[in-house]
C-alpha cells in the first residue's frame, strides 16, 4: 500500500507527530483520554455479535484506522465515536501504548455483562470498563490473564524427561518419556500428563474459563454403581484423559481456577459432569476435526481422529461414551443435524474466500499488502487450497507456497515486505529452506493472514501481475516510467536515486515509495514526477518536511487529513 510517512495525532494539542513535548505520553484516566478519531462497526467473527472499535491512541490516523477496519468482518468505517446511545461498556485494548483503542459493546441487557467482560479480558486480553448498566456486575469474573486471555498462542514443544521415581523406563531414547505439551498431546499410556509436561503453553491454545458441570447425577441406587465392569471402564477412560493435555482445563486440581465443565476428579462417576453434547463429541457423534490432532505414531499411540479426547483404543472409547449417552436416553440420530464443534475454528475451515479489496495481495513489485493490522502468520497459497487452521495437523494444508511465523515472544509484523523475503521479526517456516515457488503472471493466488492462531484478518484471492510499477490512478500508458526512480520501493531516504530524495511510507511500514518534498503541485510537474498526475500532498503545506509528491488518490483515502498544495 502506498501511503504517506507522516502521522496525524488525534489529540487537539498535538497537530503533528514529530516528537513534540507532551505528545508521547499515554492517557491514564478517562478524563484525559483523547476523543475517538474514527470508529469501525463490525461483526465479531467469534460471537457473531456487532461491536465497534474506537481509534483513540495518538498513533492512529484515518489511513491506519481504515486499514485496521478493513480487516474486520462486515465492517463500516467512519469518523468520530461509535454511534450508540447505550452500551454495556468498552474493552480497553493496548492500554498504555500509542495505538490503544476501545471495543464498545452495544446494548442494554445486563445479562450480557459477564460475557462481555469475559470476551474482553479472558479471550481478548484487554481491560473491561463497564457502563452504568454493568458497573455492579463487573469484576465477578476473575480472569487474571489466564488461558487465552490475551496470551499469544504458544506452539507446544516436545519435552523428554526421565521417568518419575519408581516408574518404568520410557519408550524413547535413553529410557526417557517424551510428551507434546499441547492440548491434544499425550504422555505414555499409564502415566500422567502433568508429570511430564507443563500446562502453561496448553492454556494459550484454547479459551479457558471455569464452567460448572452438568446437572446430571447417576442415581445412588443405579445397578451400574455395583458393576465392576462398568466401574473399570469409567476408571480406564479417566486414566486415558489424565494422560493427555485435556487435564490442563478439565481436572479441578490442575486447571487454574477449577475444571471447565467436565472434571476427571469429580466425585462419583466423573463422566456425569459432561453435558449431552460433550458426551456426543467424545463418542464422535459430533465431529471435532477442526480442533486438530497429533498423529498417533507421534503421540505415544493416542489417536483423536474419531473421539473428542485422544485414546489408545478408539473402539473401546467410542463404546464407553456411547454407553454414557445411552443411559441418558440419547441416540446417535439425535445428532444427525448437529454441526461440527469448534465454533469459529470450524467456520474458518469451511470459509470461502472472495476477491481481495483495498489493494490487498502481492503487488507487481512483489510487495505483500493486507488490511487489519499486525500479523503473526502469513500465508500465500495456491487458489483452491484449504484454509490454514489448527495446529498441529491443519495449519499447513496442501497448496501452501510460502508461510511466515512470528514467535509468540515478539510483536507481530506489518505488511510492506516482499514475497520470498522474510522481514525482521519473522521466520520462514515453509518451505523450510530456499526460496518459495515464484508467482506466475496472470495466475490467481490466496492470501491468508492471521493476527494469531484462529484470528484471521485477511483471507482473499488476488491475481498476480508482473507489471513493474502500479498505475496509482492516472490510468494512461504514460503513467509508468520504468527508467525513473519516482515511485521506486524504498526503506529509507538514502534508497531514493536523484532526483528523488524522500521515502514516503506509512508509520511502522518497512517500505514506501520514492518522491520529493514540494510547496505546490507545479513543483511536482516541473520535476517530472512519475506517474503523471501526481499532486503535492501535505499534512501542512507551510511545512516543507510534511509535504511530498504523490498520487491524488491519497487525499480522499486520508479522510480529510491531507490536502493538496496548489
Amino acid at each position: 500500500m502506498v501511503v504517506a510517512q507522516n502521522r496525524f495525532l488525534l489529540l487537539p494539542v498535538c497537530i503533528l507527530a514529530f516528537t513534540f513535548p507532551g505528545c508521547t505520553e499515554s492517557a491514564e484516566t478517562e478524563s484525559e483520554l483523547p476523543e475517538a478519531m474514527a470508529h469501525c462497526v463490525y461483526r465479531n467473527i467469534f460471537s457473531n455479535l456487532e461491536e465497534c472499535r474506537e481509534y483513540r491512541g495518538v498513533n492512529w490516523t484515518m489511513l491506519t484506522g481504515e486499514d485496521d477496519c478493513n480487516g474486520q468482518q462486515e465492517s463500516v468505517f467512519a469518523e468520530g465515536s461509535c454511534p450508540y446511545t447505550e452500551s454495556l461498556g468498552y474493552c480497553l485494548m493496548g492500554g498504555g501504548s500509542q495505538d490503544f483503542y476501545h471495543i464498545v459493546f452495544p446494548g442494554a441487557d445486563e445479562r450480557a455483562c459477564e460475557s462481555s467482560e469475559m470476551g474482553c479480558e479472558l479471550f481478548g486480553g484487554g481491560q473491561f470498563v463497564p457502563s452504568a448498566i454493568c458497573e455492579d456486575l463487573a469484576d465477578n469474573l476473575d480472569t487474571d490473564g489466564i488461558g487465552s486471555g490475551g496470551s499469544v498462542f504458544q506452539p507446544g514443544e516436545l519435552t523428554c524427561r526421565e521417568p518419575m521415581t519408581g516408574q518404568a523406563s520410557g519408550n524413547s531414547e535413553n529410557g526417557e518419556v517424551c510428551t507434546w505439551a499441547t492440548i491434544g498431546g499425550c504422555t505414555e499410556e499409564g502415566r500422567k500428563f502433568i508429570d511430564y509436561a507443563e500446562c502453561s503453553a496448553v492454556l494459550t491454545q484454547r479459551p479457558y474459563a471455569p464452567v460448572p458441570p452438568s446437572g446430571f447425577k447417576t442415581p445412588e441406587d443405579d445397578p451400574l454403581l455395583a458393576s465392576p465392569t462398568f466401574l473399570e471402564e469409567v476408571d480406564w477412560a479417566k486414566r486415558q484423559a489424565e494422560s493427555c493435555g485435556c487435564v490442563c482445563c478439565h481436572t479441578d486440581s490442575v486447571a487454574p481456577q477449577g475444571a471447565s465443565n467436565w472434571d476427571t476428579e469429580a466425585e462419583g462417576i466423573w463422566t456425569d459432569t459432561f453435558t449431552l453434547n460433550g458426551l456426543a463429541i467424545m463418542a464422535g457423534w459430533i465431529d471435532s476435526t477442526s480442533l486438530g490432532a497429533h498423529d498417533a505414531a507421534d503421540n505415544n499411540g493416542f489417536d483423536r481422529t474419531r473421539t473428542g479426547i485422544p485414546t489408545t483404543d478408539i473402539e473401546r472409547m467410542v463404546a464407553f461414551f456411547e454407553g454414557e449417552l445411552g443411559r441418558r436416553g440419547a441416540v446417535e440420530s439425535d445428532y444427525a443435524d448437529t454441526p461440527p464443534t469448534g465454533g469459529p475454528v470450524h467456520t474458518q475451515m469451511v470459509y470461502e474466500p472472495s476477491a481481495c479489496e483495498n489493494g490487498e495481495g502481492v503487488l507487481p513489485d512483489g510487495t505483500i499488502d493486507w488490511s487489519g493490522g499486525a500479523a503473526r502468520y502469513v500465508y500465500v497459497l495456491e487458489s483452491g487450497s484449504a484454509n490454514p487452521s489448527t495446529p498441529p495437523n491443519l495449519d499447513l494444508p496442501d497448496g501452501v507456497l510460502w508461510r511466515l511465523d512470528v514467535s509468540y515472544t515478539d510483536d507481530g509484523i506489518s505488511d510492506g515486505f516482499v514475497y520470498g523475503e522474510a522481514p525482521s521479526g519473522a521466520t520462514q517456516t515453509f518451505p523450510l529452506t530456499g526460496a518459495p515457488t515464484a508467482l506466475e503472471d496472470g495466475k490467481e493466488y490466496y492470501l491468508y493472514v492471521l493476527r494469531d492462531i484462529a484470528i484471521p484478518i485477511t483471507r482473499c484471492l488476488f491475481t498476480y501481475s508482473q507489471g513493474e510499477t502500479a498505475d496509482n490512478g492516472s490510468g494512461g500508458e504514460d503513467s509508468v516510467n520504468e527508467l525513473s526512480p519516482w515511485n521506486d520501493a524504498c526503506g529509507a531516504d538514502s534508497d531514493c536515486a536523484s532526483p528523488t530524495d524522500f521515502c514516503v511510507k506509512m508509520p511502522g511500514a518497512e517500505t514506501g515509495y520514492c518522491s520529493i518534498h514540494c510547496s505546490a503541485t507545479s513543483v511536482c510537474q516541473q520535476a517530472s514526477a512519475s506517474p503523471e498526475g501526481w499532486t503535492c500532498n501535505a499534512v501542512a503545506c507551510d511545512v516543507e518536511a510534511y509535504t511530498w509528491c504523490g498520487p491524488e488518490s491519497e487525499i480522499e483515502e486520508s479522510g480529510g487529513f491531507l490536502s493538496i498544495c496548489e
